[in-house]
């Protein structure tokens, strides 16, 4: 059987096997991680902790929670200290009266990572949470060592024109049919307060139909990006390559000695859509190559943007 869901902030088709289960926890990945709660800007946010070494912080897409990077996180957690979040209103992380939006979950990642005793972490989110980790960049520089959005646009145009109506559609009258789904069972199944799901249907459909263009933020960063996207994501490649110029990429040939080359870095996954780039064999061997290359040094590449 296949079911119709909202996840990645996009509408899918999945299998109903997508999601890894068992009795005790529908959603847990095979690593013991360490969990806790922190007070963040109103919010107890959840996390886990898998692995040891330099932090990275872990974003979900909408509807999502830790558990749906149970193909990435343990390869990941190999070499890195990553901690997986359950952003607000999802997962293990109960609502609280405010909207969502990238800007306020990011302000809530930076404090996140502040709490944790961190001076600056690697930050990767895929969708919903590659917005959030992008905002988070933005907002709070100072405390983003890199940055990795997977299947993200940096404005709401990115996304192909016809995947908007569903987009703006998104509301609480989507709950019945959402309630069919292994998605509404994972979210039930660890939501503190579950009978809030139509609450968030419905601010996740405010936030789904807002417009952003976060070009001149974007331009502006500093600390090296790398962005991913599918060859069949919800944008076309030419969008990535237009996020990857605003950083000063693509612009003239990398010469022999690289001295060409942007800070940041553009990876297209072959053969893969929206809804399957964050379960990539390709993923983490490209995250990890850019999280442990040397940073770089402050005057040895000249970022030209467009």
């Amino acid at each position: 059987m296949r079911y119709v869901v909202l996840t990645g902030m996009q509408w899918r088709y999945m299998p109903n096997d997508h999601w890894a289960t068992n009795d005790k926890d529908p959603i847990m990945v095979n690593t013991t991680p360490k969990t806790g709660y922190a007070p963040v800007n109103g919010l107890n946010m959840y996390y886990e902790i898998h692995g040891s070494g330099e932090p990275l912080v872990l974003l979900h897409g909408g509807f999502g929670l830790t558990g749906m990077f149970h193909v990435v996180l343990p390869e990941l957690a190999k070499t890195r200290q990553v901690i997986a979040v359950d952003l607000q209103g999802h997962g293990r992380t109960a609502d609280i009266d405010r909207p969502l939006s990238p800007e306020a979950m990011g302000d809530d990642v930076a404090a996140l990572i502040q709490h944790l005793g961190f001076t600056q972490a690697d930050v990767m989110g895929y969708s919903m949470g590659g917005a959030v980790a992008l905002r988070t960049a933005i907002q709070h520089p100072e405390v983003v060592r890199k940055l990795v959005v997977v299947s993200i646009p940096f404005k709401r145009n990115g996304w192909y024109a016809e995947l908007l109506p569903a987009r703006d559609q998104m509301s609480a009258a989507a709950a019945p049919f959402l309630k069919e789904t292994p998605m509404y069972h994972n979210y039930v199944s660890v939501a503190p307060h579950p009978e809030n799901f139509d609450a968030l249907l419905d601010k996740m459909g405010d936030m789904l139909r807002r417009d952003y263009d976060w070009s001149a933020e974007v331009a502006a960063l500093k600390m090296p990006v790398l962005i991913i996207i599918g060859d069949a994501d919800g944008m076309p490649p030419s969008h990535a390559a237009e996020f990857f110029a605003l950083l000063g990429g693509g612009q003239k040939d990398g010469s022999w000695d690289n001295s060409g080359m942007s800070n940041s870095q553009l990876a297209i996954l072959p053969a893969t859509t929206h809804y399957d780039s964050v379960d990539s064999p390709l993923l983490a061997p490209i995250t990890l190559a850019f999280l442990d290359a040397p940073m770089p040094a402050a005057s040895s590449k000249v970022h030209n943007r467009l």
